[in-house]
């Protein structure tokens, strides 16, 4: 669809930008904090580059006031972060921890006094390693209960600050790559207990959204799912049978169960043919039906290109996590999908497709298919960036990839999709999972590698500049 003219991007529109507990805060075992199973994962000998882990992070812990001050000279209009569980109950299941509480109280209080809209998220990976411990996490129903109290706390303590909240970041992400992949915690293998661990996340998700509404709670909330739209290799019939697969499989699998409280039929059908099909007990169904979101929170770096993979073919590949172009491989489930490559679209260092119009395409999907206000929760480039020696970082191939990207969001406003928001990943730079420190995504350079934590010193990309501009024009001007 092409325009003449685009519409404005609305008064109100929440020009923010996103981090993760585990990725910003670091003090680990502080004022009562216990460890989550990332702080038990990342001692793994070789699961994340160089051994990198969240121990200290960008010490947002300590740094906050500081890092707000540099929103709101940005001109912010909304954060999203996200609460460690095991920094509210450490045991995940036992007394409240008042002293966690506490910072999130300072932070929210923060935010608020610059007018900087805070974006709540319950959950971003890191459930409480003694509830790992205890019942298997996410395996076990328990989690359902567990996660609604932790939640419940949230919600009464901050119902009259906080407008927006996350339910479940990523439940796809953390769900396939900690139990098919073990490239996250629990570091598991196992397709059956993959499938187990979805569906009581899934309830749980609907647990929270249920007594978000049980307790009359002002503002709205829903989950970030990663979504990459999937587009065929080419016209061949089973290469465009192998695209629908993969939305099955990789989208509907999730989002029909956050909107419908319904597993999409063929999925279904798989996984009851393949032995794989979870244990729904009494009371699932309602309880799934019980938990449509607000919104859907997008998380939208990339899109992925497939074609038919036979039942001998291609399984699990390997993520490159080193930032060494071309060193990922092929992935797929047998008799599904295989992912290929898009001749295209240019990559990033991390083999990541850079493609600005498949956010368009991912939200004209879900609004098309789901009818829902959508929040972009998470987008943004991960990179290799200098510091020069006068403190400057010139890090124009983020403000193109950013610049392309919001001019996709206008162009679908256009279309007529209700767009609440764009979040960029991240605000500051931060631990990046799996790859380290050396993988940069913020408007503000931290100085500090993998081995040496340094100063920690701030400094302000050109793209912190660039959208100081953007958000002060409310989307006007971009170049």
């Amino acid at each position: 669809m092409f325009h003449t003219h685009y519409d404005a991007f609305p008064k109100d529109f929440l020009w923010g930008s996103a981090s993760a507990a585990y990725q910003v805060e670091g003090a680990m075992e502080e004022d009562g904090k216990k460890k989550s199973v990332w702080d038990k994962f990342v001692q793994i000998p070789g699961k994340t580059f160089k051994g990198s882990t969240g121990e200290v992070a960008v010490d947002h812990y300590h740094r906050y006031k500081e890092d707000v001050k540099l929103m709101a000279e940005q001109g912010l209009r909304a954060y999203r972060f996200s609460i460690a569980w095991s920094r509210i109950i450490p045991d995940g299941d036992g007394e409240v921890n008042e002293k966690g509480l506490q910072f999130y109280d300072n932070l929210i209080d923060e935010l608020l006094k610059y007018d900087i809209e805070p974006i709540v998220t319950l959950y971003h990976w890191d459930i409480p390693q003694a509830l790992q411990d205890k019942y298997m996490g996410w395996e076990s129903r328990q989690v359902i209960e567990d996660f609604t109290r932790y939640a419940e706390i949230l919600f009464k303590r901050y119902n009259n600050k906080v407008n927006y909240w996350v339910s479940l970041n990523e439940q796809n992400i953390f769900i396939t790559l900690g139990y098919r992949m073990a490239a996250h915690p629990p570091n598991v293998k196992d397709e059956k207990r993959m499938y187990a661990a979805n569906h009581i996340a899934h309830l749980a998700n609907a647990s929270v959204i249920k007594r978000f509404r049980e307790l009359d709670m002002q503002g709205k909330i829903g989950p970030s799912f990663a979504y990459g739209p999937t587009y065929a290799l080419n016209s061949q019939p089973l290469n465009q049978l192998a695209a629908e697969n993969n939305e099955a499989f990789n989208a509907h699998l999730w989002m029909d169960i956050y909107v419908r409280g319904e597993y999409p039929s063929v999925v279904w059908k798989y996984l009851k043919t393949q032995g794989l099909a979870p244990e729904f007990e009494p009371g699932d169904s309602e309880l799934l039906k019980a938990g449509k979101p607000d919104f859907m929170g997008l998380n939208y770096y990339q899109t992925i290109t497939v074609e038919a993979n036979h039942l001998d073919g291609v399984g699990a590949g390997k993520m490159n996590t080193s930032g060494k172009k071309g060193t990922s491989e092929a992935n797929g489930v047998p008799g599904l999908y295989k992912s290929v490559e898009n001749e295209f679209v240019e990559k990033t260092d991390w083999d990541w497709n850079i493609d600005s119009t498949g956010l368009r395409i991912a939200m004209r999907r879900i609004a098309s298919r789901y009818q829902l206000p959508i929040l972009i929760t998470e987008n943004g480039l991960g990179a290799y960036d200098d510091l020069e020696e006068d403190g400057s970082i010139h890090d124009l191939y983020r403000i193109d990839y950013l610049k392309n990207h919001i001019k996709a969001i206008q162009e679908t406003i256009t279309d007529g999709v209700n767009v609440i928001g764009y979040c960029t990943w991240s605000y500051t730079d931060l631990l990046s999972w799996l790859n380290g420190y050396q993988k940069r995504y913020g408007f503000v350079y931290v100085d500090r590698d993998e081995l040496d934590k340094k100063e920690l010193k701030r400094y302000k990309k050109d793209s912190y500049f660039w959208y100081k501009k953007v958000i002060e024009t409310n989307g006007e001007v971009l170049e």
